[in-house]
């Protein structure tokens, strides 16, 4: 009879645990690959359920067209993961904590910026948000910022005159009023457009490790940072205004964290002034709470929470005064919703589908991250509770039926969060795991002309 030693079969289990959540994951994205051209092919998915994308598009859940091909971005894009997943955990491991985060942030933009060009300097990065869809195209008209904000939400139902355009309409004031504030400061246009929205989310980059640092798992946050700095979401990251909406909010429960922890009101009213402000970026970033929220059960310290909501509802109050109340805004915005392609994308389809979408920004390590951070919670609870803030945000803003599609994009702010998990798998197969974030960015972007 063999007898197996479990100490020596825990590790081959867990790895074949690893390998299945990865492999459900990947399930996923082929299920609703094979999914999308089912519907498309009965036309069940509707006219226009793709945003009006000709015939050829539909072979991804993606909102992009297939279109295998390479650009200038392309061999930087390479060397710069090869780097990440050579040198990358060593270097998080040994460099002093802020040269570390110093080091994240520079080879995130770095790795962002490659794979924008992938697409080309005018296509992949000067020109992705200045469609007549986008918010620049409605800067140059924005020439008294106190009517646009009192007359804001009566212009957000399509099928009048002065509508506003599809983005702008989607979002709170708050999103393109950075934009017509760049464009007063002499940074107006596409070009400067798409590096603060680049060198903003970036900043998520550096404050989830700094969350988990203050949430006293700083050990845990340097083996997270590699699989931050090689985010396949960053495939969007460059370049589209949900960047910004990543940053500042990823930067709010960073200082949140700080605050709580060490006991200072400064830092949480600059967090409840940045989440505050991020519900005026867009509507869904409301759900940014459960993560703040999980930063507060964690630490304990309800006094921040309180700091954290005067600093918010400055913020919402300035909005109101200047003639802009939240709650009318997103009324008018469900209603414009579907009278667009809304109408067209069968809920029980992306409701499932959506999550595979989300699984190509976060990668096939989610899989064995969330199921390490599942079991994890009593050596890691700081992690595990911002995870779990992200998980429930991703489920509240799915059921809610008002995230079909795209959301590749607009999840980056939960998504980078999930990736944190990550940290979690086991030191012997961090490089393996990078190298599966680091193709799966690649042949996106490679394989796929998004629309951003």
């Amino acid at each position: 009879m063999t007898v197996h030693n479990s100490d020596e079969d825990a590790p081959a289990r867990t790895h074949r645990a690893d390998l299945l959540a990865a492999g459900a994951v990947v399930a996923l994205v082929l299920a609703a690959i094979a999914g999308t051209l089912w519907w498309n092919d009965g036309r069940q998915l509707g006219p226009g359920s793709f945003g009006g994308a000709p015939a050829d598009f539909g072979e991804w859940p993606l909102l992009g067209f297939f279109h295998p091909h390479i650009g200038p971005g392309t061999v930087p894009a390479v060397l710069l993961a090869v780097a990440v997943v050579v040198l990358g955990p060593g270097l998080a491991e040994r460099l002093p904590w802020r040269a570390a985060l110093a080091a994240a942030y520079g080879t995130a933009v770095a790795w962002t910026m490659a794979l924008a060009l992938v697409d080309g300097w005018r296509f992949g990065f000067t020109k992705r948000l200045t469609g007549g869809t986008e918010y620049l195209h409605e800067v140059p008209g924005i020439t008294d910022v106190g009517v646009m904000l009192r007359t804001f939400a009566d212009r957000i139902v399509d099928f009048q005159p002065d509508s506003w355009t599809t983005h702008v309409s989607g979002h709170p004031p708050g999103a393109t009023l950075v934009f017509v504030w760049l464009d007063r400061i002499g940074l107006g246009g596409g070009t400067a457009a798409s590096v603060v929205c680049v060198l903003a989310g970036a900043a998520a980059v550096v404050a989830v490790p700094v969350t988990l640092a203050a949430l006293g798992h700083r050990d845990t946050a340097r083996a997270a940072l590699p699989f931050l700095v090689l985010f396949p979401g960053a495939v969007w990251v460059g370049v589209s205004a949900d960047a910004l909406f990543m940053g500042v909010t990823a930067t709010g429960v960073a200082l949140l964290a700080v605050g709580a922890t060490r006991g200072r009101v400064l830092p949480c009213v600059a967090a409840g002034v940045l989440l505050g402000f991020g519900i005026f970026l867009s509507y869904g970033l409301v759900l940014m709470g459960a993560v703040a929220l999980a930063v507060i059960v964690v630490t304990r310290n309800w006094r921040a929470l309180g700091s954290a909501v005067v600093g918010a509802l400055a913020v919402t109050g300035a909005f109101a005064a200047a003639g802009f109340w939240w709650f009318d805004g997103y009324g008018n915005v469900v209603i414009r919703y579907y009278q667009g392609i809304a109408a067209d994308r069968p809920f029980e389809f992306w409701v499932w589908a959506n999550l595979a979408c989300l699984a190509l920004a976060t990668g096939p390590v989610v899989g064995p991250g969330l199921r390490r951070a599942a079991l994890a919670w009593r050596r890691v609870p700081g992690l595990v509770a911002v995870v779990a803030g992200a998980a429930v945000a991703v489920a509240a803003a799915d059921l809610s039926g008002m995230s079909k599609a795209e959301v590749e994009r607009i999840w980056l702010p939960f998504a980078i969060w999930l990736v944190a998990a990550a940290a979690l798998v086991p030191v012997r197969a961090r490089r393996w795991w990078l190298l599966a974030q680091a193709a799966t960015a690649l042949a996106v972007n490679h394989l796929m002309l998004t629309n951003w």
